[in-house]
């Protein structure tokens, strides 16, 4: 623990004072240990940031503590700053991908359990005309919330993540992924992602999208292509894995917007592992 926390810490620093982000003098706590705390909630205490704040304090990691208000705001300013590091970490792990073999899946989040969708305030039924609700088809089960949509390296490291609402396909969702992948590379993904079109636009750039081929697919792969898809597959499972370990049965939020911070902080908390 002590060397994640280290390390969250040196690297974040680093990132802040490189990039000549400006914080306010007045501030008895650094925009550095707001993030590693933030970081060390998300990797160790199921996104709980009173008792992360609790742990650092004690241990003399941070000069002080800040009320629960003071922090969310402090957090909540900071959300351009997760997504800057979050894209730096990701360069560094496709610069240094050993295999140019990306992988592309999605795994459900949760906002509340199905009983209790009627009485969700985050995403209110009424208003969003059940656009949270989602199937998870290798569990066989409805949930109601939000859908990560992640690509990874050979390694599992995430190189990028967004959110959409539960009900959204993983299909329709190939449009938004930037694919800053180099010329060359093969992105591997499950049966949801045959969509031919993409495949022919990335074809054009070099990138090969090779998805796992439906019974009725025209564009069908040899046996051997088959098993390398799916041992390739292994390592996006792996990382969803650590990510489902990461996340409490309930995640705790007032809004959308910090539910959504939440979510991404566990994902931002993964690429970390890939430095230590």
């Amino acid at each position: 623990m002590d060397t994640a926390i280290v390390t969250i810490y040196c690297v974040t620093d680093d990132f802040l004072k490189a990039s000549g982000h400006q914080e306010d003098s007045q501030c008895t706590l650094a925009d550095a240990e707001i993030i590693t705390i933030a970081l060390t909630a998300a990797r160790f205490f199921a996104g709980n940031f009173e008792t992360a704040m609790t742990m650092l304090s004690e241990q003399g990691y941070l000069p002080r503590r800040l009320s629960r208000g003071q922090f969310n705001q402090r957090l909540h300013r900071l959300s351009e700053v997760f997504e800057a590091l979050f894209h730096l970490l990701a360069r560094l792990f496709t610069d240094t991908n050993a295999e140019p073999h990306f992988i592309l899946d999605s795994f459900p989040v949760a906002v509340c359990a199905n009983i209790r969708i009627r009485r969700c305030r985050i995403y209110p039924v009424e208003k969003t005309e059940d656009a949270f609700r989602g199937y998870t088809s290798s569990k066989r089960q409805y949930f109601y919330g939000v859908k990560g949509h992640i690509m990874v390296n050979s390694e599992g490291l995430p190189l990028e993540c967004f959110l959409t609402p539960g009900s959204a396909s993983d299909t329709g969702q190939l449009k938004n992924f930037r694919f800053e992948v180099p010329k060359g590379s093969t992105i591997y993904g499950d049966k949801a992602y045959n969509e031919y079109l993409t495949e022919d636009l990335l074809e054009e750039i070099g990138i090969r999208l090779l998805p796992l081929r439906k019974k009725n697919s025209n564009r069908s792969v040899p046996a051997y292509v088959a098993y390398v898809q799916q041992h390739c597959r292994k390592k996006v499972e792996t990382t969803i894995s650590l990510l489902e370990q990461l996340l409490p049965k309930s995640i705790h939020a007032v809004t959308a917007r910090g539910f959504e911070l939440k979510v991404f902080l566990f994902v931002l908390a993964c690429s970390f592992e890939g430095l230590y």
